[in-house]
């Protein structure tokens, strides 16, 4: 009862619980998001690509890649070694999981089995996503749980209470923060809706184009998000490294997405059912 009245004080409760007895939210979160990201991926390739099974059939090595590469990513630029140490860096049940890692350690798997069975890297990655958004989405809220990666101090209505514990070295005495995990999964959910809407109305949307948006777009959320953030993390001439990351691949995304758009007229129509090709 308690936790229901807090949040209609004026701010997001910190979450009451964050295991259910020895298995940590957090987990359980990035279980489903997995479970979300290969169904919709699924669904999507195989309604316009004759390798029905494709995803099903490379989910498995693809996630273990992503998570390998999203904990090697957090170990190089916002793991705190001074306080973890190297016994912590096997430590999963606290977080620690970059979804720039993630994208980078699973795209270069989905690469390689592109290249050996000899399929559309594009035409997967469209696919892809979509579903991506959705389990980031859905991912965020581990950091809920996990009352990690908020942002900056806030008093508004919808800003979130974080326990003592885990509040950084010097915002002790501060209470409430930007709920950065509620921002970034609303932005995931209406990005994931505007591509959709893209490749349903717009005539000829090139194979890529998905993909492209999905990078740019992505990427301009997170450039804002990563903004108001205040966790550790690696900074190049006092910027975070992450920030400077998100501006320069939002560019690149969007630029992609203009070039695909203007030479459209040599690229399939997303509507034809073709056979797989070498990319």
């Amino acid at each position: 009862m308690t936790y229901l009245k807090n949040s209609l004080i004026g701010y997001v409760p910190a979450p009451p619980f964050d295991s259910i007895g020895f298995v940590r939210i957090y987990g359980l979160t990035m279980a489903l998001a997995i479970g979300v990201a290969v169904l919709i991926a699924h669904k999507r390739y195989a309604k316009r690509n004759s390798n029905s099974t494709l995803v099903i059939d490379v989910f498995l090595p693809v996630v273990i890649s992503g998570i390998i590469g999203a904990r090697i990513y957090h170990l190089f630029t916002g793991y705190n070694w001074s306080r973890d140490g190297i016994v912590g860096t096997i430590k999963l049940r606290n977080g620690g999981l970059s979804i720039w890692g993630a994208v980078i350690g699973g795209a270069l798997m989905v690469a390689f089995i592109c290249h050996r069975k000899k399929v559309s890297f594009l035409r997967l990655g469209d696919s892809i996503a979509v579903a991506l958004l959705f389990a980031q989405a859905i991912g965020r809220f581990g950091n809920y749980f996990n009352q990690e990666l908020f942002g900056k101090p806030s008093n508004s209505f919808w800003a979130l209470k974080v326990d003592p514990i885990y509040r950084p070295v010097g915002f002790e005495n501060v209470s409430t923060f930007h709920p950065t995990f509620l921002y970034e999964a609303l932005w995931c959910i209406i990005l994931a809706g505007i591509i959709i809407f893209l490749e349903r109305r717009v005539a000829n949307w090139p194979k890529g184009a998905s993909l492209a948006t999905y990078i740019g777009g992505y990427c301009l959320g997170r450039s804002i998000f990563e903004y108001l953030r205040i966790d550790t993390a690696t900074k190049v001439f006092g910027i975070r490294f992450n920030l400077m990351l998100s501006i320069v691949l939002c560019l690149a995304g969007f630029l992609w997405l203009m070039k695909l758009l203007i030479s459209n007229k040599d690229i399939e129509k997303y509507s034809e059912l073709s056979i797989p090709e070498a990319e």
